[in-house]
């Protein structure tokens, strides 16, 4: 009797420290029962590795929307990859330079910039803090010829830069010494004359991203623009130290007049670009990554910018591409009170060289916009997580009622992937992946086309697969409710969308499993009674002695769902464990016998995770299998919570 008394102290007092343990042990498990959490934790969705020879402190991937192809470069290298086959396609090494002849400093070339002009492949790379470019026939990888790189390849991988190809022209933004100094946004090589920036129009900027909008119906107001961060010219105290920007130039501009002007852009304007929560006067103001939704007519193109804030939190906010124009086009221009001059400062024209000196002054001396970009929702952020997000990716997906959704990918800097479904006005967090590694997430590339998301790190590169539907394969149910575009219901099971699939994406609502009559059977039998919905041969059969401790367990399926123990005609919240559901009983008596089901419930669904029977353990040696049960269910119970094993006497 003393023993039993020690055990089940000893019970109580693992409950005690329940919740302690819980944050010890559990604290990048999502807690159930929340909408702003991911539904689901991705397991077995990494379909690809390529593994480095060795580790690369710098990678950058680009990936090329008209062939379909993903390079990446590394240090001394570049690979195709054939994300079909999951293996290096080609492998390209480049050659020496005659100026490679390092006397001090790391003579390592790490590759910055891959863009590709039809058959030719550009490349440009450190190259031993002398930036150098090459032009390769990609088939072959034969070169065609190469030339100074400064200006489009940082002279380290650490300083800021970025590339863009349009057309027969590269747009880059690279460090002209090698201090880091003189970073402005420029045209440096193609067809057309080199254009850049006049020096007061930036202060210390972090260029982020550079996107060229096409215009079918008027190639002629084609424009370019640039994302980046910049510092703030307030100088007081309170105010952040940075602020973001979107700017644009014309696709048309060739600089001005040789009076005036001359190879510097006769278009650069630039707006403040907001998000946060302007009632409040309470924003995100610093840039991390933007994503560039386009879209047949220019005026929906999407820009998706994911910001950081001084109080560590990360958000997410969507702009239209017409109300930027639209501030581009009529906003006043910061700092300037005077009649605005014909044709208006920013507005592309055939010949920029002709540009009046009035409209080319203002572009010169008020770039700025008055008025601030807002985005769509205007009042708040789409999304705002505590996650430390670096990296985002957004897919367009057709759904099985052919309306095309849009889910954002985005990524921690340790490689955890959330899944987020953009629906209305408010977010829908799909799921969660952490993708193994050793180092930091460095790059991440979407191939809209395989729906596939690929991640490179400093050890190797990871292949996620987006539609990784048999995570959903349990029922018409849990397929539906996962409201993920990428997967639908069909008589195979939960596969990847097909016309015929059964989805319900808008609000997750499994009455659409209707069309499947034993499904719709199923969960009104789990509504009315979920304890009488569970077959009796499905159910775990313990025989268990009086008076000892006990646990149950079940796996939590969605972070979504409420649990709750079913018993009789009681109901017991459930305690979370990591992934699992647990229900505790501090002594087994005769109320504590019978039948117990995990029921999980989840807007119109509602269905029995697992259950157990639980009989009393009779026999001549009742005593004696009593106290050795006792021991083995507190022991496993302590193990379970992490909290160790303790000494038990015989």
């Amino acid at each position: 009797m003393h023993k039993m008394k020690l055990i089940q102290s000893l019970f109580l007092c693992s409950l005690a420290h329940f919740h302690w343990t819980l944050h010890v042990t559990s604290e990048d498990t999502p807690t159930f029962g929340s909408k702003n959490i991911p539904r689901l934790l991705s397991q077995d969705v990494i379909k690809g590795r390529f593994v480095y020879p060795i580790h690369q402190n710098h990678t950058v991937l680009i990936y090329h929307e008209d062939s379909g192809e993903i390079y990446v470069g590394g240090t001394d290298f570049v690979f195709k990859l054939d994300l079909d086959r999951y293996q290096i396609a080609q492998e390209i090494h480049l050659p020496a330079t005659e100026e490679e002849q390092c006397q001090e400093g790391p003579c390592e070339n790490i590759i910055t910039v891959i863009e590709k002009f039809g058959d030719t492949l550009f490349v440009c790379g450190s190259n031993g803090q002398r930036p150098h470019c090459w032009r390769l026939v990609s088939s072959s990888a034969a070169v065609v010829k190469h030339q100074d790189g400064t200006g489009i390849s940082p002279f380290t991988y650490t300083q800021n830069s970025l590339s863009l190809r349009v057309e027969g022209d590269l747009y880059a933004a690279a460090p002209l010494d090698t201090d880091g100094s003189s970073l402005q946004f420029r045209r440096k090589a193609g067809r057309r004359a080199n254009v850049w920036m006049y020096d007061s129009w930036v202060s210390e900027p972090t260029f982020v991203s550079a996107s060229w909008v096409k215009r079918k119906e008027d190639p002629e107001n084609e424009k370019i623009y640039i994302f980046f961060r910049e510092k703030n010219s307030d100088q007081n105290p309170e105010a952040d130290p940075w602020i973001s920007r979107v700017a644009r130039v014309c696709k048309t501009d060739e600089g001005g007049s040789k009076r005036f002007f001359q190879n510097t852009w006769t278009s650069f304007l630039k707006a403040r670009l907001v998000c946060g929560f302007p009632e409040e006067s309470l924003y995100f103001n610093r840039l991390q990554d933007i994503y560039v939704q386009h879209a047949e007519d220019w005026r929906d193109t999407r820009v998706y910018a994911l910001f950081t804030s001084s109080w560590n939190a990360t958000a997410v906010c969507i702009y239209s591409m017409e109300t930027i124009e639209g501030i581009f086009n009529n906003s006043t221009f910061k700092g300037y009170d005077k009649a605005i001059p014909e044709p208006r400062p920013g507005t592309c024209v055939r010949n920029s060289r002709l540009l009046p000196l009035a409209t080319v002054s203002v572009v010169r001396d008020h770039p700025e916009m008055s008025d601030w970009v807002h985005s769509v929702h205007y009042v708040n952020p789409f999304y705002v997580s505590n996650e430390n997000y670096t990296k985002i990716v957004v897919d367009r997906v057709q759904a099985a009622d052919q309306s095309v959704y849009s889910v954002l990918l985005l990524a921690t800097d340790s490689g955890k992937i959330h899944k987020i479904l953009e629906s209305g006005l408010e977010p829908f967090i799909i799921s969660q992946t952490q993708i193994p590694s050793q180092s930091s997430l460095q790059s991440m590339k979407l191939d809209s086309k395989k729906k596939k998301l690929v991640v490179s790190f400093a050890e190797e590169i990871s292949v996620m697969d987006l539609r990784s539907c048999y995570e959903y394969n349990k029922s018409c149910g849990d397929c539906v409710l996962a409201r993920d575009p990428y997967c639908s219901w069909t008589p195979s099971g939960c596969t990847p969308t097909v016309l015929e699939g059964i989805q319900n994406i808008i609000d997750g609502k499994t009455s659409v499993c209707s069309a499947s009559t034993s499904e719709h059977n199923q969960v009104n039998r789990s509504r009315r009674n979920a304890a009488s919905s569970l077959d009796k041969d499905l159910l775990t059969l313990h025989t268990v002695p009086m008076g000892v401790p006990f646990y149950l367990s079940c796996p939590i399926d969605s972070y979504h769902a409420v649990y709750m123990w079913k018993h009789k005609d009681q109901s017991s919240p459930c305690l979370q464990m990591h992934s699992n559901c647990l229900l505790l009983i501090p002594a087994m008596n005769h109320e504590s016998y019978g039948t117990y089901e995990c029921v999980s419930e989840e807007r119109d669904y509602v269905k029995v995770v697992k259950g157990y029977h639980l009989t009393e353990q009779r026999g001549p040696r009742r005593n004696a299998e009593r106290g050795k049960a006792s021991a083995v269910a507190a022991q496993t119970l302590w193990i379970t919570l992490g909290l160790g094993l303790i000494p038990f006497l015989n």
